[in-house]
């Protein structure tokens, strides 16, 4: 399947079967992880894998309350991903303070999306959650002090093969040629 057909594939899978999910799986995403490119190669990332049935549950508690109940699909995924957050390599870090932009949360984003297409192409779903008692997580994982808990990815076999259709803009709508706005 081609880069753009993988792309089409993938879409937030918030239904799981329940069927377990391989070890050797969870693997190759995080290799495709670990391949993500990051501001001065520092890879500020760590990723908990959390598939024992009790810690499972605990996190995935901590996606939801009463006031946002909308992650409780979590519970119903066979495995949670923490990805941790770390801080940038010291070059990166300067280059990031120098032009006001946080390097690292970039980096995560870019190598959690890797994660999720290399999912697909294992024929597991996932949905990325940043919506969570952080807190929470990071107590019941040990996360250490200095350290995020900065995305949740839950992953898994979708309920149902059928892919849903996608709303997207057309490209026309944000995409400029030499200025904005130009088209």
């Amino acid at each position: 399947m081609s880069f753009l057909e993988l792309v089409k594939k993938r879409y937030s899978v918030r239904r799981y079967s329940g069927r377990p999910v391989a070890r050797e799986k969870i693997e190759r995403c995080l290799e495709a992880a670990r391949m993500a490119p990051s501001a001065c190669n520092a890879q500020p990332w760590q990723f908990i894998v959390v598939d024992e049935p009790g810690l499972k549950e605990k996190v995935a508690r901590a996606t939801f309350g009463p006031l946002a109940p909308f992650n409780k699909f979590s519970l119903q995924a066979p495995v949670l991903v923490v990805a941790v957050l770390e801080k940038s390599n010291l070059l990166a870090q300067v280059g990031g303070f120098l032009r006001k932009k946080e390097f690292n949360l970039v980096d995560l984003g870019i190598a959690v999306e890797h994660f999720a297409l290399q999912a697909v192409e294992e024929g597991l779903g996932a949905c990325i959650l940043g919506w969570f008692d952080e807190k929470r997580v990071r107590e019941i994982l040990g996360v250490p002090s200095g350290k995020r808990a900065g995305l949740i990815i839950t992953l898994g076999y979708p309920e149902t093969d059928e892919i849903p259709e996608k709303k997207r803009k057309p490209v026309s709508a944000f995409r400029f040629y030499n200025k904005y706005g130009a088209q």
